[in-house]
């Protein structure tokens, strides 16, 4: 009767935290609806930014008037790295981990071993993480979930924007979950700064703009702007992803949950079949005992 009792107490415990699954499910998809009118919202207007920008940029020489544009040796480097404040999102930010690591390993070992390498968590996952690794760690722009806004966000990239121009930083890298669907994040390593002219601009489609101010001015109010909305964006983008990936967690954990009920029911029906088996053949032993 011990162990009777003991699958039955894993069943009630399962079935308890199948309930809070189902629960934390509905939760993600609330706000997983709200996270993705936010992200689509964003993309045409950061595309059309972003279009117009390089349009200004292909019709002028590279070295106009932008210091975010100017290329230098990448001997210190700033990597903005986008997690989750929780957990439970299965593998959403251990894959964020992993290809930052693999991203340091690959193209900044050598900065990495001067301690040139400096990340600036967003996410209360990656603060944790980076900072019980000994790396250095910016943690003053790490809140930027509660809430998600833009003007928390611009604060991160003028940070990022002010230390390229004094020269404390050679390079800056964003790298997030791309959000795609409830089950696919896209992990992307986008460079902030310095800011690349376009590679592929196809002349017949650009457009004659009449210019007033005049397009250097243009492109030196575009640039700082552009750079943030690049920053939002990818909190956005990270933020509906988290939202799909824990959906997608806690459907699986719900529904491995209601395996696991299945065997434990079965193991309790026939602890219980063996239960009543031996008991009876105790009375039928006794009976004969007697009886001879």
């Amino acid at each position: 009767m011990a162990n009777l009792k003991e699958v039955k107490g894993r069943i009630q415990s399962v079935t308890s935290t199948q309930q809070i699954t189902k629960a934390m499910k509905m939760v993600a998809a609330a706000k997983l609806r709200r996270a993705q009118d936010s992200v689509t919202q964003m993309r045409p207007y950061a595309a059309k930014l972003a279009g117009l920008l390089q349009n200004l940029s292909s019709q002028g020489s590279s070295e106009e008037g932008n210091d975010f544009t100017k290329v230098r040796p990448e001997e210190k480097i700033l990597l903005m790295v986008v997690t989750s404040d929780k957990g439970l999102c299965g593998a959403f930010n251990s894959n964020i981990f992993k290809a930052t690591n693999k991203h340091i390993e690959q193209h900044y070992k050598s900065q990495q071993s001067r301690g040139n390498v400096h990340i600036m968590p967003i996410g209360k996952k990656a603060l944790d993480y980076f900072t019980k690794r000994g790396y250095h760690v910016i943690s003053d722009y790490w809140n930027m979930f509660s809430p998600t806004s833009f003007e928390s966000s611009s604060e991160a990239a003028q940070f990022a924007m002010d230390a390229f121009l004094k020269g404390t930083y050679d390079k800056v890298e964003i790298i997030y979950n791309e959000f795609k669907n409830v089950a696919t994040q896209i992990l992307n390593t986008e460079q902030f700064l310095p800011v690349l002219p376009p590679t592929d601009v196809d002349n017949s489609f650009a457009v004659d703009y009449i210019y007033q101010p005049s397009r250097e001015e243009i492109v030196t109010e575009l640039i700082p702007k552009s750079l943030k909305i690049q920053v939002f964006k990818a909190i956005l983008d990270s933020n509906a992803a988290e939202h799909g990936a824990r959906m997608t967690a806690m459907d699986q954990a719900t529904d491995n949950a209601g395996e696991l009920l299945k065997e434990l029911r079965l193991t309790y029906n026939r602890t219980r079949q063996a239960a009543i088996t031996k008991e009876i053949l105790e009375i039928v032993g006794g009976a004969e005992a007697l009886g001879g």
